[in-house]
């Protein structure tokens, strides 16, 4: 009842208390909740803040078309695959470091297989770098998800204190210290919002933009592996080659016999 009595007179009252005595010079800023509010939840909220600021840095330098799919170099490669330069092709493809040049890359190596080998070998370079491409922004999704719940905790570690306070003045505290304890723990909870927020918009446009990029790539790069022959392409019979099997080949051994 106490509690609730302080937070009624607090609501009746905005006078009271140094929230008050702070709107009377003027309203109060985040900067001195959050030198009121700092304490663990709060180091490990600006930790994930500095850490989303570097990972959206490196995702507006790396996910770009450049890295992913170049139009030139697809246009090269293509054309080499149709015109059977390999060796060309396994230049272009080991000079670059784009997506497309590492699925083509393990294809060309396998060049003198059949065409089901170069196949998974690009399908499996395919996968591992799709991988590689998205653990570039899965962190921003913890980061996003994780901000709230660290929020959360710090509201919940800040009430306990207020209230601990409350109990240990006999309930006798007034609507200026419970409104000091609630502003600070709230503080942790707005913290976590504005970390997740951003986070999570960055991470679903990041996750929208590289699975574009690495469909057309992957579209691309099955294109120049189809062009690739294959050693069972090269060892079929052309057209109008009479088989060698069967009564025909049999006829010689007949006449001999």
């Amino acid at each position: 009842m106490a509690i609730l009595q302080g937070v009624l007179n607090l609501v009746q009252n905005p006078s009271l208390g140094p929230v008050a005595q702070a709107s009377s010079d003027g309203p109060i800023g985040l900067w001195p909740l959050f030198l009121q509010s700092f304490d663990l939840f709060t180091i490990l909220l600006l930790i994930g803040s500095l850490t989303s600021v570097t990972i959206i840095v490196i995702c507006m330098i790396e996910v770009r078309q450049a890295n992913i799919i170049p139009p030139k170099l697809a246009s090269r490669m293509l054309d080499l695959a149709r015109a059977a330069r390999f060796d060309d092709l396994r230049d272009a493809a080991r000079d670059n470091d784009s997506f497309l040049a590492r699925v083509v890359r393990p294809a060309i190596v396998r060049i003198h297989g059949d065409k089901a080998t170069i196949r998974e070998a690009a399908e499996l370079a395919a996968s591992e770098e799709s991988a590689r491409w998205f653990r570039k922004i899965d962190l921003l999704n913890v980061i996003g998800n994780l901000g709230p719940l660290v929020g959360l905790a710090g509201t919940v570690w800040g009430m306990i204190l207020a209230f601990t306070s409350l109990g240990a003045t006999g309930g006798q505290a007034g609507p200026a210290e419970l409104s000091v304890g609630i502003s600070k723990a709230l503080f942790h909870t707005l913290f976590g919002l504005c970390l997740a927020i951003p986070c999570l918009t960055v991470f679903g446009f990041y996750r929208g933009r590289i699975d574009r990029m690495l469909t057309r790539a992957i579209v691309l790069g099955s294109e120049i592996i189809e062009a690739i022959p294959g050693a069972d392409a090269a060892h079929a019979p052309q057209a109008g080659t009479p088989p060698t099997t069967g009564p025909t080949a049999a006829g010689p051994a007949r006449a001999r016999a």
